[in-house]
């Protein structure tokens, strides 16, 4: 079989310098031609002229092009030579890469990083493992960072291309060749070093505030108060010196530190011991002191850092203090919230919210009142009571209410047919719009989080929110609220609403069924006065039995039917032990509103000896709610956070979309496992 000749071509450029001689020679025969017909004298000149040049042609042709050849070879062999050994030599780490990731060929940089005794024809992927031979397709540069050897380096992989002029030659000579991946390794680990310590090294703003200051105080003897704020400033003073931070008290309760942020990592890791150190301090003081720390993260300014922070800090007084929230940009991350909720003696935040309230009332035109989704007893009462605030000062209220849950289908049938309130007392979120003016005043009630309001749409429609809620504040709140009153020590919103009731108006005048409503709401959350009870809460029944609240008339709000009954008693007894202390069971969902159904199972679950916590779920419309209880020793809460929920500490709940209820069960004990392998 006869081997293919290959002809070695020249450049297209360097080509058409050896056209020229053609070029004259065409010059040439042409003037000659004109001569001979005109019969010019100077005919010979041309002739001779014409001879001359094609010698010259056959001369540059023949001769020169062999030699001009044999230079441009003899350069370009000892370019590609120079070249070979300069790419050899080169001290950064070079490869030539198949497509499929086998090494072609490599520099003595490259091999110098590996103990391998044979890398020619080995796969990338066998000496660089985080390097994928997979990627080695796409037509796009490929940049990793890995570690090799304790150092670091940024490999930068990128297919070679082919000029066109080559393309074509390769194309003429029916030549194949696959393509090839060129890959460099450039030494980054001094780089990479800097931008760590860079990191490490900026300032971080933190807030730390004493949550019961006064109430601590308050409980020891006086000789002794100068030394239990010694000992507070000592141990604060200590944990910024651990850090090598500075700390600054700006108020008798309050303190400013800035640490570095590699210190962030150990408290993380330590949970913030800080927290305990402070609580532990006992001196004779009969209620421990509780600390919130509220840290800010942001690499652009010190200023937003702090504004950070004091968010934080609002979270964690928001969800009952003592534990630590460090807001990051967008992110939240929650330590501590050990210890329950302390209820404060002092009224001067209540008067001054509804002082705050009255005012807003006194501006609005009208009044929207929503509550959560899935209506309860707390809700519903909370809001009769808001309405009772319009009413007074002559301004109309609407309540949205969507569905009409059968926990609260016996005060809704009563407040419409009692013929004391306006037709459209109750309205659909839809329907709302219709009322929504520049004046409009919402108000949130025993709900802080917008994906759980019965209308989450209205909040985009009005400028004016209020918010009263009991509950825990989350990563996820109503942000810019006109008035925000969270109190997590509170047993209900409902008694919330009837301390604000007190103090919004000294000549408040409130129907027995309005009070009903509000008792009632109380009752539920309490469990008719056994938890969450406080002060307060006795103070806010008594208020309202002397606005008529009749026990025996909210005793027969709470009925329930025999399949209700029933499936209650169901799920008690069907329920699982789960890690020695918990109890895990299921609600049956052919009843009406088995959710309700479901928290009570949960609530009579915690009767058990040994129960420390109770988890019941209901499916219901492809969702899974849970209940979650628990006697204090088990913060509920913060699993079902991290399932998306939340709550209380002892009173929580969570709703997971597109499972099963086996699948949710699963997740359920895979979430209380992390709970306590993270301990609290």
């Amino acid at each position: 079989m006869a081997k293919k000749k290959r002809r070695i071509e020249f450049n297209s450029k360097i080509e058409s310098i050896f056209r020229w001689p053609l070029v004259y020679l065409i010059v040439f025969i042409g003037m000659a031609l004109m001569a001979y017909i005109d019969k010019s004298p100077n005919f010979l000149v041309y002739v001779t002229l014409f001879v001359f040049a094609i010698v010259v042609s056959v001369f540059m042709i023949i001769l020169t092009r062999k030699n001009l050849t044999n230079e441009v070879m003899n350069f370009a062999l000892n370019v590609g030579i120079k070249q070979n050994n300069e790419m050899h030599d080169f001290i950064i780490p070079y490869v030539l890469l198949d497509p499929i990731g086998r090494i072609k060929w490599f520099n003595k940089a490259f091999v110098d990083l590996f103990e391998e005794s044979k890398i020619l024809g080995k796969n990338i992927n066998a000496l660089l493992s985080e390097v994928s031979a997979v990627q080695l397709s796409d037509d796009v540069v490929i940049e990793k960072i890995l570690n090799h050897n304790n150092k670091t380096y940024k490999v930068v992989i990128k297919k070679m291309l082919i000029e066109e002029d080559e393309k074509e030659t390769l194309h003429r000579h029916s030549l194949e060749e696959e393509p090839l991946f060129s890959l460099y390794m450039f030494d980054v680990t001094r780089e990479t070093a800097l931008a760590i310590e860079n990191y490490e090294q900026k300032g971080i703003v933190s807030l730390l505030y004493i949550d019961n200051y006064d109430d601590v105080l308050n409980s020891i003897e006086d000789v002794r108060r100068p030394l239990l704020i010694a000992m507070i400033d000592r141990n604060i003073n200590k944990f910024a010196k651990s850090m090598d931070g500075v700390v600054k008290k700006f108020e008798k309760d309050k303190y400013i530190v800035v640490f570095q942020k590699k210190h962030l990592v150990l408290l993380k890791e330590e949970k913030f011991d800080i927290l305990d150190s402070i609580r532990s301090i006992n001196i004779g003081n009969e209620m421990s002191v509780t600390l919130s720390m509220g840290v800010g993260m942001d690499d652009k300014s010190f200023d937003m850092e702090y504004d950070y922070a004091r968010i934080a800090m609002d979270l964690a007084l928001g969800r009952g203090g003592d534990q630590a929230v460090i807001k990051e940009n967008d992110k939240l991350s929650f330590y501590g919230g050990k210890t329950k909720s302390v209820e404060k003696s002092t009224r001067v935040k209540a008067r001054i919210k509804a002082h705050a309230f009255r005012e807003l009332i006194d501006e609005c035109d009208r009044m929207i009142i929503m509550g959560h989704k899935m209506q309860d007893m707390d809700s519903l009462g909370a809001a009769v009571g808001a309405f009772a605030c319009a009413k007074h000062f002559n301004k109309p209220a609407h309540i949205i209410i969507d569905n009409v849950t059968t926990s609260v289908k016996t005060l809704h049938t009563k407040l419409i047919e009692s013929g004391d309130y306006p037709e459209d007392l109750f309205i659909t979120g839809v329907d709302s719009a219709a009322y929504i003016t520049n004046q409009t005043l919402l108000v949130v009630v025993d709900v802080n989080r917008p994906s759980y309001l019965e209308y989450p749409a209205i909040l985009t429609h009005v400028s004016n929110v209020v918010v009263f809620d009991h509950h825990r504040v989350s990563a996820e709140y109503i942000e810019d609220a006109t008035l925000s009153y969270i109190e997590t020590y509170a047993s209900s919103t409902c008694e919330m609403i009837t301390e604000i009731i007190r103090y919004v108006s000294d000549r408040i005048k409130i129907t027995p069924l309005e009070a009903d409503a509000l008792f009632a709401g109380i009752s539920v959350d309490t469990k008719n006065f056994v938890t969450n009870a406080g002060v307060k809460t006795f103070e806010a029944a008594a208020f309202l039995k002397r606005y008529g609240a009749d026990v025996v008339r909210v005793r027969k709000l709470f009925k329930n039917d025999m399949a209700s009954y029933k499936a209650r008693a169901t799920a008690v007894r069907d329920a699982q032990i789960y890690r020695e202390n918990m109890a895990i069971s299921v609600c049956p969902s052919d009843i009406t509103n088995p959710n309700l159904v479901g928290a009570q199972a949960a609530d009579e679950l915690l009767n058990i000896s040994g129960i420390k916590a109770s988890f019941v779920l209901t499916e219901t419309d492809n969702q899974v709610f849970i209940s979650a209880r628990s006697l204090d020793e088990i913060n509920v809460q913060r699993i079902m956070e991290k399932l998306g929920g939340g709550g209380h500490l002892s009173v929580a709940g969570a709703q997971i979309d597109n499972k099963k209820l086996d699948e949710a069960i699963i997740l359920l004990k895979k979430t209380i496992d992390e709970f306590l392998e993270e301990g609290e």
